[in-house]
C-alpha cells in the first residue's frame, strides 16, 4: 500500500495548532480570550501556537482595544486556508487507504 504524505503538514500534527486552525476556518476571525476558553488552554501554550501558524503565514493578528482594553483577533490567510484544506486531504486519503 503507498500512501501520498506530500500535502501532509507537520505543523498541524500538533492539537493545539489543528483546533486553531479548526475554529478560524469556521469563523471569520476569533480573538484570544476566546480561544482560550474554547480550546480550554492555558496563555503561554496557546500564545506559542499561535506564534507558529503566524510565522507560517497561516494566520494574520490584528491587536486593537474594545472598551480601552487591548483586543487580539485571529484570522486565517489564504495561505493557511489552503495549508489546511490540503492537510485534511491527505488525511482523508490515509484514512480510504487504511480502509480499501
Amino acid at each position: 500500500m503507498s500512501v501520498d504524505f506530500s500535502l501532509y503538514n507537520k505543523v498541524f500534527e500538533n492539537r493545539i495548532r489543528l483546533q486553531i486552525m479548526s475554529v478560524l476556518m469556521a469563523n471569520e476571525g476569533y480573538d484570544f480570550s476566546s480561544l482560550k476558553d474554547l480550546l480550554d488552554v492555558t496563555d503561554g501554550n496557546l500564545a506559542s501556537n499561535l506564534k507558529t501558524l503566524e510565522k507560517e503565514g497561516y494566520i494574520t493578528v490584528e491587536k486593537s482595544f474594545v472598551d480601552r482594553k487591548p483586543n487580539t483577533r485571529y484570522k486565517r490567510t489564504d495561505k493557511g486556508a489552503k495549508a489546511f484544506e490540503n492537510h485534511l486531504s491527505a488525511l482523508e486519503n490515509l484514512i480510504k487507504q487504511q480502509y480499501k
